[in-house]
């Protein structure tokens, strides 16, 4: 069963950097056949998709609120997913998901879309952050 941890999380001032983890850690997966990124949730708002990746050509999405700020990379051979975010505001504040499903069920096109993974897809449990103003 695939399973995801994410770390990274908490507390920072506003204009501050976070650099959020997430890992597929059980063996016999590999990146190479997921999409993965990442949701957030704010208390009292809808989830969204903030950021994924491609494993076939390495393209991005960014949800318009993010772009120039977070970046998303991916290192296959650790099975990590990297979202390093830089210049966070407080609207950033919110729980982290992570989510990875195979390339015939997502990309990085349908990703804001998404509402949920196929049987092959998993979530992360959700790591918190904070933005203070």
């Amino acid at each position: 069963q695939l399973e995801l941890v994410e770390s990274g999380g908490g507390l920072v001032q506003a204009g501050g950097s976070l650099n959020l983890s997430c890992t597929m850690l059980v063996s016999g997966y590999t990146l190479d056949l997921y999409v993965i990124g990442w949701f957030r949730q704010a208390p009292g708002k809808e989830r969204e998709g903030v950021s994924s990746i491609s494993p076939i050509d390495g393209k991005t999405y960014y949800v318009d609120s993010v772009k120039g700020r977070f970046t998303i990379s991916r290192d296959n051979a650790k099975n990590t997913v990297y979202l390093q975010m830089n210049s966070l505001k407080p609207e950033d504040t919110g729980v982290y998901r992570c989510a990875a499903d195979r390339t015939e069920f997502a990309s990085t096109t349908n990703w804001p879309y998404l509402r949920r993974l196929s049987p092959a897809g998993a979530w992360g449990r959700g790591t918190q952050v904070t933005v203070s103003s």
